[in-house]
């Protein structure tokens, strides 16, 4: 009966020992790297896709090297069936314990979308597109939907003028109305409640001011000229005078090759500020902050005209004649 005791106990030594062996490699191949200084991959993790499909994607990538025991550290951490679709840029410096938690948390690799102050929905369009987020189309079509627009707080009939223009990044699966909900709400969170109490001393609605700001964007690349450019527009307003903008004929052109004539000018659009009294019916493209701001903030001026120097910057005038001056001088020799 001794005997019989003392072998048991071996046994169960023996296991006890085997078990605590297995525990401890196990914890090893949980927290060591997958492969020490062996760079990055890309793996794609669709949605939808079970545990299994996404653990045979993780071997082929080179992730995995223990099918099993990997299964068995996702089970115990409840990852097997927490991981989230997307795009994943994984090093293999990673353990597999680390893997799992970014695929948990769904950190997934982001792409960079730069959307230049000045643009419209057309090239914003283009440059969601270039830039792997879909076809422009498609865009387009969620830009223009009136009903979307409502949703999000614009009062207006497309998201032209309201999708700001900065630098974003977003996973590649990003939908055209979660990169327009994300560009409306910076948008949002530039145009303060200071701001809109300010248009309202102007006597302007939010969509002016914008409309307005989009013009002024569109009208200099100089900083500095923005309030001077926004004092003129004011004064005209005030006066009842046409804004004569040529960027807001321009964009009244369907298929504009780049050269504005005579005809352009007396040819009767919603935009052509030439023919029409006041501001065009909306923006003609997204102004960045400074814009904005100097649609709310025109210099103190009595500037009613303006001409370009070809140098980006612009000769003011108080009146007709010495615009017409300015305009021999800067644009009509240098012809």
């Amino acid at each position: 009966m001794k005997k019989f005791f003392f072998t048991a106990a071996i046994l169960l030594i023996l296991i006890l020992a085997a078990a605590v062996w297995q525990f401890s490699e196990f914890k090893k191949y949980s927290t060591r790297p997958i492969r020490p200084g062996g760079g990055e991959t890309t793996v794609v993790i669709p949605t939808g896709q079970g545990f299994s499909a996404t653990l045979k994607t993780l071997q082929d990538a080179g992730l995995v090297d223990d099918p099993f025991r990997f299964k068995l550290a996702a089970r115990m951490q409840e990852a097997d069936t927490r991981i989230k679709a997307g795009e994943y840029a994984l090093s293999f410096e990673l353990s597999p314990i680390q893997l799992l938690d970014i695929l948990v948390r769904g950190k997934v690799r982001l792409h960079r979308l730069t959307i230049p102050e000045g643009y419209n929905l057309t090239q914003i369009a283009h440059e969601v597109e270039v830039a792997g987020f879909g076809a422009g189309e498609n865009f387009m079509e969620a830009a223009t939907d009136v009903r979307l627009v409502e949703s999000m707080g614009i009062q207006a009939k497309t998201f032209e003028g309201y999708l700001f223009p900065d630098t974003y990044l977003f996973p590649r699966a990003a939908s055209p109305i979660e990169i327009i909900q994300t560009m409306v709400d910076k948008f949002h969170s530039v145009f303060t409640t200071a701001w809109k109490e300010q248009a309202t001393k102007l006597d302007m609605t939010v969509h002016e001011t914008v409309t307005l700001a989009s013009i002024i964007e569109k009208e200099t690349g100089a900083a500095p000229e923005r309030p001077l450019i926004s004092s003129v527009f004011h004064n005209r307003l005030s006066r009842g005078m046409r804004l004569e903008s040529d960027p807001t004929v321009i964009y009244g052109i369907a298929d504009f090759d780049g050269n504005l004539t005579r005809k352009h000018l007396n040819t009767i659009t919603p935009y052509n500020t030439y023919r029409i009294q006041g501001l065009p019916p909306g923006p003609i493209a997204s102004p960045g902050r400074e814009a904005l701001e100097a649609a709310l903030f025109p210099a103190e001026t009595k500037y009613l005209f303006f001409v370009s120097k070809r140098d980006s910057t612009h000769q003011f005038s108080t009146n007709y004649r010495d615009h017409n001056r300015a305009v021999r001088k800067y644009q009509l020799r240098r012809r």
